[in-house]
């Protein structure tokens, strides 16, 4: 498969003279914070640096792929949900999980009073809500932040390079788990050294003997060292393995020691039949360890998204907790612009909302974990059992 790059709107003049607020980061966060921002009538300017842009040697994809159920109300709210079905994004029906057991056990979102949830495209979902904030009246810039100092950002033109400054009154950090703005405001606190090893597994033509791979849950497997899911995409089939750093083989760095790791499932490999060994992808990386910024919102700007709270993707619950954030972000900054005698309170009102999200995920993440027993002596699920305390990341 190989995708059409997101569409980008055309871009607009730039005016002169500083912005009510600047959202830096143009995933679901930073899109949803600029769109609720710009329909309060602000002038807003949204920052996308482009990501890292597609492997070379694999398909288009964006890891990050599962909308949970518990979104569809919230789209509603945002006046996006008609456009985002009109996407297709394939269905998700529910989980298998070889958890606290080596049997497989289902959980349907037949009953879930929300519907199905969705496997999504990332690159369109997110190139979806950046159109609809360029649509409310944001406009879409692709830099980086470099810095902010005062109500002045130093930013880089991710095409030209070129170095400016711009000024803003508040500023929305949205730029994921590099946290560019909160790190220099506040101390982030890491809850375990959880990294993915993933690799997407490209279509292949099937005989007609062979009935299509069209799983629709997400299958999740337990082992001794870590844990692997593994899910259909439109790119293909992801497989990801999560484990602490310092517990990986090197050679899950290479397409033959992951699928050598990968073989040592039960489960997981099963969705892999036919699957040629040779043509394995070159696995990628990606930090997955839960993180905390405290605080999470100052004078002149808010942290949204994972630059706020990121959760260890067991929880199923990052890209929601990206949308909620990111619009309530965008509300706490326009009341602030409103009148500068309601700051404190929005500020209080948004650190609460937080608060309640990071108590409901530890709570959630102890559980699930502590659910499985199987490997009293694996440092990882040791680690797990102990309830390390978070430690400065």
């Amino acid at each position: 498969m190989n995708p059409r790059p997101p569409h980008r709107p055309p871009a607009r003049p730039r005016p002169s003279g500083p912005v009510d607020a600047l959202v830096a980061g143009g995933g679901p966060a930073g899109a949803v914070a600029a769109l609720v921002l710009a329909r309060a009538g602000h002038r807003v300017e949204l920052l996308d640096d482009g990501g890292q842009g597609p492997p070379p040697d694999g398909p288009v994809f964006k890891i990050g792929e599962f909308l949970p159920p518990a979104a569809r109300p919230l789209l509603n709210d945002l006046g996006l949900l008609d456009g985002f079905l009109a996407a297709g994004h394939p269905a998700s029906t529910g989980t298998y999980a070889a958890w606290g057991s080596a049997a497989l056990h289902g959980r349907s979102h037949l009953f879930d009073p929300y519907g199905h949830g969705w496997h999504l495209d990332r690159l369109r979902f997110d190139a979806f809500l950046r159109d609809a904030a360029v649509a409310a009246g944001a406009e879409l810039r692709r830099a980086t932040v470099l810095e902010r100092l005062g109500d002045r950002l130093t930013l880089r033109d991710r095409d030209t390079g070129t170095v400016t400054e711009r000024s803003a009154r508040w500023t929305v950090d949205a730029t994921g788990r590099r946290c560019v703005i909160g790190r220099r405001h506040g101390h982030r606190r890491r809850q375990d050294r959880l990294v993915a090893a993933y690799a997407v597994f490209p279509d292949r033509p099937r005989p007609r003997s062979r009935p299509e791979d069209v799983e629709a849950r997400t299958l999740v497997e337990a082992t001794p060292h870590g844990w692997w899911y593994t899910t259909r995409v439109p790119a293909g089939r992801l497989v990801a393995h999560l484990t602490d750093a310092d517990l990986a083989t090197p050679s899950l760095r290479t397409p033959q020691g992951f699928w050598s790791a990968l073989s040592r499932t039960v489960h997981v490999r099963r969705r892999l039949a036919g699957h040629d060994p040779e043509a394995t992808p070159l696995p990628r990386w990606a930090p997955a360890h839960g993180l905390r910024l405290t605080p999470a919102a100052g004078p002149g700007w808010v942290a949204a998204g994972d630059a706020a709270l990121a959760f260890d993707p067991l929880s199923s619950q990052g890209i929601l907790t990206a949308l909620h954030t990111g619009a309530r972000a965008g509300r706490t900054v326009a009341d602030c612009l409103v009148g500068p005698g309601r700051t404190g309170a929005a500020l209080a009102d948004y650190t609460a909302f937080l608060d309640g999200i990071a108590a409901a995920y530890r709570s959630n993440h102890a559980q699930a974990y502590d659910q499985e027993r199987r490997w009293p002596l694996s440092p990882f699920w040791r680690r797990r059992r102990t309830a390390d305390s978070p430690r400065p990341a």
